[in-house]
């Protein structure tokens, strides 16, 4: 192995074909014949909260699509286990018994079998749910127009789509309710025995990133011929058309060779993610920026602005993500964090969260916290409604 500055990870700590495992430090080797420096990957508690948070309103509002499925939407007790398992059937009879504001247990006297429906309290704010729907409809439409646009052909596996579907606030029924609805826009191909939702129109409008769109609305390209004068902050944050938004953690302290990198590294030019990506070489220092553009843009897309490591590998060869996916993302770990935390490893956009709470939400996700207000928790997190154009 060469003494260049190179990163190894132990494979005790993380598993890169997998991404599932997570990882404590990097060991990183300096050149010059100089010892091996430890390289702590700062963890950042809030962050791993969320994960914690976001456990009891899951199982809230996954029982609720159960019960609003079945017919009369009345669950029996008895079929709770055939819908979610006999281990995850335990999790959702302490929900039940513990939140009794949504769920309301009735029958078990005589002939009737004991049953789970939603207070009459939960259903006024359920019938709510297709409003929110509605208005997240032109937000879905855009957001998997752009999803393709990332693409290197404009299409992707509809597999794929159908994987990450409840991370971009898809319907179950996405297919008839979008994809066919709206077929100026989308069309389903099958290439090779495999279904591809594919893009009929390619609309220039749409080939902006939110991190653009963040530089737009702070007046920060209109004034970018000024910013050679400005040097990066102790933060790492630059101000300029071509750099990100970094929130290293709080234990993180960047010494001044690190700040001279990073400036370069921020004012340097790339093209955008929305450009076939077969036109760049790649290894070139402009192409991997791009990348890292290519990131950001995608879990920008989501709604909760997170997607776990495995899902977002899936789409390594469709849009030329790193081969090494997690070491970019530690590379990068002012921009994106990685938790452990839950069943597989979650890659989160750190500048969409303030501590433990979303700055934007989308109509759904607005919906979701006041249906879970019900049961007397704080929310989860705290935003207000996605702003898009």
């Amino acid at each position: 192995m060469k003494r260049r500055s190179i990163i190894t990870l132990s494979s005790s700590i993380i598993r890169c074909q997998k991404l599932d495992s997570m990882f404590v430090s990097v060991r990183q080797i300096s050149s010059g014949g100089k010892r091996s420096k430890k390289k702590i990957y700062h963890r950042d508690y809030q962050l791993d909260k969320v994960m914690d948070l976001q456990k009891k309103p899951s199982l809230i509002l996954q029982l609720k699509c159960i019960i609003q499925s079945q017919n009369h939407q009345r669950l029996l007790l008895r079929d709770l286990e055939e819908e979610v398992g006999f281990v995850a059937k335990w999790n959702f009879m302490s929900i039940i018994e513990k939140y009794p504001s949504i769920f309301g247990v009735g029958g078990g006297c005589g002939k009737e079998l004991p049953f789970v429906t939603l207070t009459g309290k939960a259903e006024k704010i359920a019938r709510e749910e297709g409003e929110a729907r509605n208005l997240m409809e032109p937000i879905l439409v855009k957001n998997l127009r752009k999803l393709l646009m990332l693409s290197i052909d404009c299409r992707v596996p509809l597999e794929k789509v159908e994987v990450i579907g409840n991370e971009l606030g898809l319907p179950h029924d996405f297919k008839k309710s979008l994809i066919f609805k709206y077929p100026e826009y989308f069309s389903i191909k099958v290439i090779n025995g495999r279904a591809y939702l594919n893009l009929e129109n390619w609309d220039s409008l749409l080939a902006v990133t939110a991190r653009e769109e963040r530089f737009a609305r702070e007046r920060v390209l209109q004034s970018a011929g000024g910013q050679n004068k400005v040097r990066i902050t102790k933060d790492g944050n630059y101000l300029g058309p071509f750099a990100f938004k970094m929130c290293y953690a709080a234990g993180f302290r960047p010494n001044k060779s690190y700040l001279e990198e990073l400036e370069k590294w921020q004012k340097m030019e790339f093209p955008s993610p929305y450009l076939n990506a077969r036109r760049f070489e790649v290894a070139d220092p402009k192409t991997r920026k791009r990348v890292v553009a290519v990131l950001h843009e995608l879990l920008s897309l989501t709604m909760e602005k997170r997607m776990t490591s495995a899902k977002l590998d899936a789409f390594h060869s469709g849009y030329r993500l790193p081969s090494k996916l997690v070491l970019c993302l530690i590379k990068h770990h002012g921009i994106f964090y990685i938790t452990n935390k839950g069943a597989r490893s979650t890659v989160f956009l750190k500048e969409a969260y303030d501590g433990t709470n979303l700055v934007d939400k989308c109509p759904v996700l607005m919906f979701n916290d006041k249906f879970v207000a019900l049961s007397g928790r704080n929310e989860t997190s705290s935003g207000n409604v996605m702003k898009y154009t």
